[in-house]
């Protein structure tokens, strides 16, 4: 019997489907609200500008990187960095998606507790992530109670890399909150584009939940073979 071929696989059914749903959901969400041009005009490097200028994060630059989807917030060099597709769009979905950016410079000039204590976990995640499975699958081939340790150890680390992705879901959705507050209290988008930035902000919030499922489930897999060798 083999981890990656064996029947706990049915159990990643689910979350597969899931996980497949919520990518699909992000995509034709962000695809249809890209397309429509908010009221104020202001593109998404403008909006996030406004809004960190007059924020506690107001020392956070702002840059314009390649890809689709990349945007992101880089904590360590305080750098708030948006996507070639969204860094020069007015539309609601570009907007959303660089406030939400701005909510996490906000959490981290504030020190949001999640946000503290997801960074200070992500070194021990980070390590859970590239060891465990290579550890749990040595000691699943090698029959004996002394490499079953090793199995241990994989689950081990693998709990944290799952405990990051459970304490990243409260980051997440705080930051959306605060990004939809934002552009309503500076009238950035109004009540009806305001509903369409949060279903944008809703699906790309569904792919964590979909990434902690999926993780979580791993983990539960990771046990109930461990216990078929005893």
């Amino acid at each position: 019997m083999f981890f990656f071929f064996d029947y706990t696989m049915v159990l990643l059914i689910p979350a597969l489907i899931f996980a497949l749903y919520a990518q699909s959901k992000v995509k034709s969400t962000y695809l249809k609200y890209s397309q429509v041009v908010s009221s104020s005009r202001l593109t998404a490097a403008e909006a996030v500008a406004e809004i960190l200028r007059y924020s506690p994060a107001s020392d956070v630059r702002v840059e314009r990187i390649p890809g689709h989807l990349t945007d992101h917030y880089d904590p360590r060099k305080k750098v708030l960095r948006l996507s070639e597709s969204v860094y020069d769009s007015p539309s609601i979905a570009a907007l959303g998606v660089a406030a939400h950016e701005a909510g996490h410079a906000i959490q981290h000039a504030q020190r949001y507790s999640f946000l503290v204590l997801r960074n200070a976990f992500y070194p021990i995640a980070s390590l859970g992530s590239n060891l465990a499975f290579p550890l749990f699958f040595i000691g699943l081939i090698f029959n004996r109670s002394s490499a079953r340790v090793l199995m241990d150890v994989g689950i081990l680390l693998f709990s944290a890399a799952v405990f990051f992705t459970v304490i990243t879901l409260p980051v997440e959705f705080d930051a959306s909150r605060r990004a939809l507050a934002i552009l309503k209290e500076r009238g950035f988008l109004n009540a009806r584009e305001l509903e369409g930035a949060r279903k944008v902000l809703g699906a790309a919030a569904m792919t964590y939940v979909a990434a902690t499922a999926m993780a979580a489930i791993q983990l539960l897999r990771m046990i109930l073979i461990r216990q078929s060798r005893d």
